[in-house]
Order: structure tokens, then C-alpha cells, then sequence
């Protein structure tokens, strides 16, 4: 090689120099053609690749989160409703090349903003300086603040649900490209315990977790929208780069049956109710005889709704069973009057202890003689020995007919989350005891909106409606569906019915001084049960009243059970709260007075 270019040097005449000089030249010349050829490949061949692929790196597509749908109560009160807040995302990469603009510069004054902290500088650069400047806006620490925004990404989540206010004050700080808000929700309920494990909550995704939030998830979640656009460095939307959109279509709203100054009220006597009896817990339903409405549903349990313990909870109203004692015989008394056995007036010799022919024994709950009582007698003072009696000729098979047709171990229909059923054996099942306790509500377990369904059959002379805890749904474009009217199931014969709510308000006369609502008639029922406790032994006592108000003009089933209260007998315990909670729905109703009682049964002969 040495020998050609000598030989090629001295054929030109050209010097050392201007040889290397040449080859330089090649060289350069090699380069440039390389470099030619790959901006033509670039250019002409992979431009619109690497340009659409610029593109993608820019497309964004963002989902527009609709807003979840009110729960509402009868009157529009919100219980329920989701508020506008936002996510405060950090871009790390911008964050670390950060420098603050000093108060008083140049640069200030070009840019119209300035950064510092309490009149000082910031005395930082990078994620630092920004962690410094947001952290008392965001209530945060500023090194927890800085380590989220200390490293590399375009994505970094800061906080979640700020205010919009708190959002206004980061748009105003000069942080642009660096940190921005994403919009979001928040869900918030009515202030205190009110219906609090019966709202439930929502899960971190804003589905409904529990509670009525998880029954109607589907019908308050609504569709989620989204658009596909540009971003720009700051998260900002690059004008005319919208692709695609579809609009979010809000949650509807659900309007419930409950009133929630009623359900107020009933918190209130049953909270107070059990302190002052030193119960374990109480329940109470008020049900609207005429539309099947709930009207209140609360128990003496302090849970929040939204709170953790709310999305781990069931409500006690819906989900607590027990034995109900004498309201049994209610059903119990059907069963003898629908199928023939006696009449309401037929009269019998009761005494206080009564052995069958299969040796069981049954007594009364008050030592007492033979008393000459009628069927209505034997309802009125509350007899486990005359109903036993008077069911000689019902069979198995009828009483459980009755029993079941009054909704006994039968769901609600309400298909609230955690709700319970009871247990009611069939006839096949039953020994021969409690082939009878099951006339005094023994054998057998409900739950309060059972119970209060059960009586609802005498206060709608012999129908039964199915309950309801919806009024109206109402969506995004305000049209609303409302419920549409319940005629009921006819259980017994209006007769029937009539003179067993007739035996009911001479029960209600027995403990007017402890039950009684002033100007107003009440038929109802008292239960004291015997109930396993904590050593699993019959330790513990239920405690029940369930009452119609007035009983000459049903408007009203009043349900109350309290868990071991000081005085044990329910018409002396629950019939207080029952009395309390009753007057405060007259007055709130205007309901008018009731008529002088001149057609009572008799009760004894």
C-alpha cells in the first residue's frame, strides 16, 4: 500500500500534505454520503414512522369518571352524594430539572410569578424545592412530598381528593408542567350515625361496597366517558389534537322511602332507650301501612356511614334474628279463626299449667288460676296455655301454612345486603314441643322487618304488601320512574283480621300507662323471649313490641326489640320507645285523633 502511494504522489507530483489532505476529503466524503443516505432514509422512508410514533408518545386517552347518583330520602334530603374533588399528580422528570424563579428577578417579571415560601426563598432546586412550596398547601410532609417526586416518570400521584379550592391554589403557585390536578370524586353522607351501616359505602374504585351503596350500585354508578387527545408537557390538551370522545352519563338518583327526620327521631329513643334500660341493642322499623313504604329503620349501633366499619357491616335492622316471642300468636291466632277452629268469642276455662296427652307441659308467664277467658281473653293476656288449648284442631301442617303466609322465615323482597331470612323448621321437622311453641312465637326465628311485616297483615285487614325501601329513581335527564303501587297478597279473611286487631287494641289497653300515645288508639302485641346468650346457655331476654297506630285508621306498623333491658317484658321496655316513637309520627303526620273504641270483643266471661 506504502509503495502505490508513493508511486501515485510522484506520477501527480504531489507532497505528503496534500495527499493526507486528499484522503482526509474521502474520508469526510464517505461520511456525509453515510449521513445523506440515512436523513433520505429517515426522510422519505421512516419519516411518517418516527412521526406517528412522536404522535403516540403524546396520545393520551382520558377517562371522564361519571358521577355517582344521590341516595336521597321521601322529602329529598340528601343522604348520600358524591363532591367534586381531584388527584394532584407530579411529573418526576420535571420536578428534579426544577429551579425556582426568585421573587424580584427579571424572570419574574417576564413570567408574572415568582416562588417562595413565607416571604423567603426557597432555599432549593429540583423534587426538594417543589416538595417545600407544596407540602403546606397539601398538608403533607415535605421529605415524604419529595421522595414521590424524586425520580424519573411522567406519572407520580402526590394526593387524592383535594378540594377544588386546594386545586386552585397549586394552579396559581407557578408549577407548571410539574404538578397538576386530575379531576375526581369524593362520596359524603349525612352528617352523624344516621342510617350509617345501611348506606354503607363505596370501595376506592366508587362502587358500592355496602349497604344500600352496594344494592344499587348498578343504578347509581351511570357510564364512564373519555377523550382522546395530545398532551402536552404540562398535561395541558394541545388545541386541535382531539381524536375521539364520548360524554360520562351520571349515576342516577335513588330516592328512598325513609324519612329522615323520622329515622332521626327513632336513633334518638332507641339510643336512649337502651342506655337508660342498659340493653345490649335495640331495633326499630316503622312501616307505612298504605304503600308498604319503610319509613325508618335503625338500631342502636354508632357506625358512620362511609366509614370502614360501615363497609364491613351489615345493619342490625336487617341482619339481627331472634325469637319473637308472644307477637307469634298474632299468626298463631289466624290460623285457629282462618281454618275454623273457634271463634274469637268462644269462651275457655284457662289455668296456669296445662299438661297435653303427650306429656308435654306448657304455663303462663304469671302464676294465676283458672281464669274464664275468650279467645280475644287468651290474646289480651298473652296466654301460652290458651293458645295451646285453643290449637287442639289446627294441624301441624296449618299453623305452618299461616306462619308462612305472614312471611315467616320468607325474605322481604328488599334484598338488602347482610339481610337474613330467619329459620322456621317445616312441619316434619317439629318434636312434639315445638310443634306448640311455634304458637308463641318460640322455634322459630325473624328479624324486625319480618315482624313488622307480619302484623302489617292485620293493619291492611288481611293483605299483606310487599315492603319497599325505593320511592323513586331518578336519572341524568331528570326523568324519574317511580314505584309502582303494591295491591298485596290477601292472607286472611278481612273479618279476620278485623277481630284479631280488635283482641290487639285490648292488648294495647293493658299497658296504655307504659305504650299509650295520647288521642290515638293502638292495637298491638308484647313478646318476651328467652334467647341464647354469650355462654350459650338461655340467659338472655328479647324484648318486643310491635304496634298499628291509629287502630281505628291504620296508618303505621311500629316495631321496636331490645336485647336484655332492665324490666325484661317488652310492652314494659319496648313499649316506651314504641309510645315515643309513635306520638312524634302523629304529630309530624297531623294524623287526626281517633274515634271513641265501642265495639271491643270481650275479653272474659
Amino acid at each position: 500500500m506504502g509503495k502505490r502511494l508513493k508511486a501515485f504522489q510522484q506520477a501527480h507530483g504531489l507532497d505528503g500534505f496534500a495527499v493526507k489532505s486528499l484522503a482526509m476529503g474521502l474520508v469526510f466524503a464517505v461520511i456525509a454520503a453515510a449521513c445523506l443516505g440515512q436523513l433520505a432514509l429517515v426522510q422519505l422512508l421512516e419519516g411518517k414512522a418516527t412521526a406517528q410514533a412522536a404522535t403516540n408518545a403524546r396520545t393520551v386517552k382520558v377517562v371522564t369518571t361519571a358521577n355517582r347518583g344521590r341516595i336521597l330520602d321521601a322529602n329529598g334530603t340528601v343522604l348520600a352524594q358524591s363532591v367534586e374533588r381531584y388527584n394532584i399528580i407530579g411529573v418526576p422528570d420535571a420536578a428534579t430539572a426544577f429551579t425556582p424563579v426568585a421573587c424580584g428577578s427579571k424572570q419574574a417579571e417576564t413570567l408574572g410569578y415568582c416562588h417562595q415560601i413565607d416571604g423567603k426563598p426557597v432555599g432549593a432546586t429540583g423534587a426538594a424545592a417543589v416538595a417545600r412550596l407544596l407540602a403546606p398547601v397539601l398538608d403533607m410532609d415535605a421529605m415524604e412530598l419529595g421522595a414521590r417526586l424524586n425520580g424519573t416518570g411522567q406519572y407520580a400521584v402526590i394526593k387524592k381528593d383535594v378540594t377544588p379550592q386546594v386545586k386552585r391554589q397549586i394552579d396559581k403557585m407557578g408549577l407548571y408542567g410539574i404538578v397538576y390536578g386530575e379531576l375526581s370524586s369524593e362520596r359524603v353522607y349525612a352528617e352523624n350515625t344516621l342510617l350509617g351501616a345501611l348506606l354503607g359505602g363505596v370501595n376506592s374504585d366508587g362502587h358500592g361496597a355496602a349497604g344500600l351503596e352496594q344494592t344499587f350500585d348498578k343504578t347509581l354508578s351511570g357510564t364512564d366517558g373519555y377523550t382522546v387527545y395530545q398532551r402536552g408537557g404540562g398535561g395541558q390538551v394541545i388545541p386541535g389534537t382531539v381524536t375521539e370522545s364520548k360524554d360520562a352519563v351520571d349515576g342516577k338518583d335513588v330516592t328512598l322511602t325513609i324519612d329522615a327526620d323520622v329515622d332521626w327521631y327513632v336513633k334518638k329513643v332507641l339510643s336512649e332507650g337502651v342506655e337508660s334500660s342498659n340493653a345490649q341493642w335495640g331495633i326499630a322499623v316503622v312501616m307505612d301501612t298504605q304503600t308498604g313504604g319503610i319509613v325508618a329503620l335503625e338500631d342502636s349501633d354508632q357506625i358512620k356511614a362511609g366509614s370502614d366499619e360501615a363497609k364491613l357491616s351489615v345493619s342490625r335492622a336487617v341482619s339481627q334474628t331472634f325469637e319473637p316471642g308472644s307477637i307469634g300468636k298474632v299468626p298463631a291466632l289466624a290460623a285457629i279463626l282462618q281454618n275454623g277452629a273457634h271463634k274469637i268469642t268462644d269462651k275457655f276455662t284457662v289455668p296456669y299449667e296445662y299438661t297435653k296427652s303427650n306429656g308435654q307441659k306448657f304455663h303462663d308467664a304469671v302464676e294465676h288460676g283458672n281464669e274464664h277467658w275468650t279467645l280475644a281473653g287468651i290474646l289480651q293476656n298473652s296466654s301460652n296455655v290458651g293458645m295451646v288449648m285453643a290449637s287442639q284442631n289446627v294441624s301441624s301442617q296449618q299453623r305452618y301454612d299461616m306462619l308462612t303466609k305472614f312471611g315467616i322465615g320468607q325474605p322481604t323482597g328488599l334484598n338488602l345486603p347482610g339481610e337474613s331470612k330467619g329459620v322456621l323448621g317445616t312441619p316434619e321437622s317439629w318434636d312434639g314441643r315445638t310443634r306448640d311453641t311455634v304458637l308463641f312465637g318460640q322455634g322459630y326465628t325473624v328479624n324486625a322487618l319480618q315482624l313488622t311485616r307480619a302484623v302489617s297483615v292485620i293493619a291492611n285487614g288481611g293483605v299483606m304488601r310487599q315492603p319497599s325501601i325505593v320511592k323513586s329513581v331518578t336519572d341524568a335527564d331528570g326523568h324519574v320512574t317511580g314505584k309502582t303501587g303494591d295491591a298485596g297478597t290477601r292472607v286472611i279473611d278481612e273479618n279476620v283480621s278485623n277481630e284479631i286487631r280488635n283482641a290487639m287494641e285490648s292488648v294495647a289497653e293493658e299497658y296504655r300507662k307504659t305504650a299509650g300515645v295520647n288521642g290515638y288508639r293502638v292495637a298491638a302485641k308484647t313478646g318476651t323471649a328467652e334467647v341464647v346468650g354469650a355462654t350459650g346457655q338461655l340467659t338472655s331476654i328479647i324484648a318486643d313490641f310491635s304496634g298499628i297506630i291509629p287502630a281505628d285508621n291504620p296508618r303505621y306498623v311500629v316495631t321496636v326489640v331490645m336485647l336484655d333491658p332492665d324490666g325484661m317484658y317488652g310492652g314494659t321496655t319496648s313499649g316506651k320507645l314504641f309510645a315515643q316513637i309513635g306520638e312524634f309520627l302523629m304529630q309530624k303526620y297531623e294524623v287526626p285523633t281517633s274515634a271513641p273504641r265501642t265495639d271491643a270483643i270481650p275479653v272474659d266471661w
